[in-house]
């Protein structure tokens, strides 16, 4: 166990510093400082109302801070909206998945990027690209889907989960945001999707993971960042602590 330490910006693919978020007369966290390192899992854990998810909003522009600096691939980057984090690179899988159901696999995964092609004053959308390309990005993951022509209303959650994924991935992402990402998933679709984690650490894409469940942040990160009350209390590497120690840590006891 350790209190929250730097590390070395150079490693640092996103950090805040002295960062502050209050709503009205409610603090969501104070003088939080946290860092995720290029090409790893770093995972953000804490109870109900510790902050996290509050934290990694305004890490990612949805909520703008009161306070504190934000660094992203070494430069001071506070994002006014999540549009500003996606073009620099920071893609976020959200737990209300944002996925239409009427649209093909395909159709999701180029959602706001459909690729077109010109045809003297006029734009087409190339289908049979996006098809194409869809295919090539599920293969890259190694996801199974029965068709990229199938619509999304008819996946299991397993399936849809790992299509928003892939979608974050495939845009080039150099950081994928998971806020609880089995959190309504079976055993093994839970697996599916943590073997997809890991493929994207393994193709050097560096991820920020929020969840509940401390065995799958043991079996799935690098470093764990702990969240109490608003406050960043402890930060260890996994492969380092015990399910005990990180209870410990999050309800005060250790």
């Amino acid at each position: 166990m350790s209190a929250v330490h730097h590390i070395p910006s150079s490693e640092a693919i996103l950090a805040c510093e002295g960062l502050s978020k209050h709503f009205g007369g409610i603090r969501a966290f104070t003088d939080v400082a946290f860092q995720a390192r290029r090409g790893e899992v770093t995972a953000v854990i804490g109870d109900n109302g510790a902050g996290k998810s509050t934290l990694i909003r305004c890490l990612v522009g949805v909520h703008v801070p009161d306070g504190g600096e934000i660094f992203f691939d070494g430069q001071p980057k506070p994002f006014g909206n999540p549009d500003e984090a996606r073009k620099a690179g920071i893609e976020t899988v959200h737990q209300n998945l944002a996925l239409i159901d009427e649209l093909t696999v395909a159709q999701n995964l180029f959602l706001n990027r459909e690729i077109v092609r010109r045809i003297g004053p006029f734009a087409l959308l190339d289908r049979k690209a996006m098809r194409t390309q869809a295919r090539a990005m599920l293969s890259r993951l190694s996801i199974n889907m029965p068709s990229v022509n199938q619509r999304v209303r008819r996946l299991s959650g397993g399936q849809r989960q790992a299509i928003s994924i892939c979608r974050a991935a495939g845009s080039g992402a150099k950081l994928v945001v998971m806020d609880e990402p089995t959190a309504a998933l079976g055993v093994q679709e839970t697996a599916n999707v943590e073997a997809l984690i890991r493929r994207l650490r393994d193709q050097g894409v560096s991820v920020i993971l929020v969840s509940h469940n401390f065995d799958q942040v043991r079996r799935l990160s690098d470093q764990i960042w702990v969240m109490r009350a608003g406050k960043m209390v402890a930060t260890v590497r996994a492969s380092e602590t015990s399910g005990n120690e990180l209870v410990a840590l999050v309800t005060g006891a250790a």
